[in-house]
């Protein structure tokens, strides 16, 4: 059972998470935290991403970056529509920034955010319908023995893995998921060489966010 009586409860919880700094799992968060996400009880949608970048960090608001105009360009929609909380939720996989690496790239998700709230998240978001689920930390969580160890596999994968989560949906067993890779200019060299994923698994999310975000 949850802790939390209410979303409104736990998101306020969130909001004054410190646990990666005062009990870390490894070296403390190197900043102050700033947790990012959106939370509804309505929406019907969810993207589950990694964890903010710089920018996000700095604007308070999920994928305020390139990386958001692509992934909105992807659901063929506007920023009115992906911002409103009614018809989105986003939760990432970790809800701060997680600083950079020695190579100037961003570190993984914090542990922490998913061993402490991302159960009590999704517990309280029942509604949700389907998940766009980006990259391999959201792969592992939402998809758990459906993952492959790599994400590109997972994503090439992803006919079966519609099939069966919306089998898993039709039974009231959570939500449908559909595994993406991050929007990010890195991956520009295997979208490029990949076109199958523009061409089968775009109009599949298409489809999903003219349905749900209706």
């Amino acid at each position: 059972m949850s802790a939390f009586d209410t979303l409104t409860q736990l998101e306020d919880a969130i909001s004054s998470c410190r646990v990666c700094v005062e009990a870390p799992l490894g070296a403390p968060l190197p900043h102050e935290p700033r947790p990012v996400a959106v939370f509804s009880s309505t929406a019907r949608l969810c993207i589950c991403g990694q964890a903010p970048g710089t920018r996000v960090h700095a604007s308070g608001r999920p994928f305020t970056d390139p990386s958001g105009v692509r992934l909105r360009e992807w659901m063929g929609i506007e920023e009115a529509q992906f911002y409103n909380p009614n018809l989105l939720s986003i939760v990432p996989m970790g809800f701060c920034f997680p600083g950079l690496d020695s190579k100037g790239g961003d570190k993984p998700p914090r542990k922490e955010c998913r061993r402490t709230w991302h159960d009590h998240v999704f517990r309280h978001m029942s509604q949700l319908e389907t998940v766009f689920a980006v990259g391999a930390h959201a792969h592992q969580y939402h998809l758990g023995e459906l993952a492959s160890k790599r994400s590109r596999e997972t994503i090439a994968n992803f006919k079966e893995i519609w099939e069966v989560t919306s089998k898993r949906r039709e039974k009231g067993e959570g939500p449908a998921v559909v595994p993406l890779p991050h929007p990010s200019w890195r991956n520009n060299a295997w979208l490029k060489k990949n076109a199958w994923f523009e061409e089968q698994v775009l109009p599949l999310v298409k489809k999903e966010v003219a349905r749900l975000m209706a």
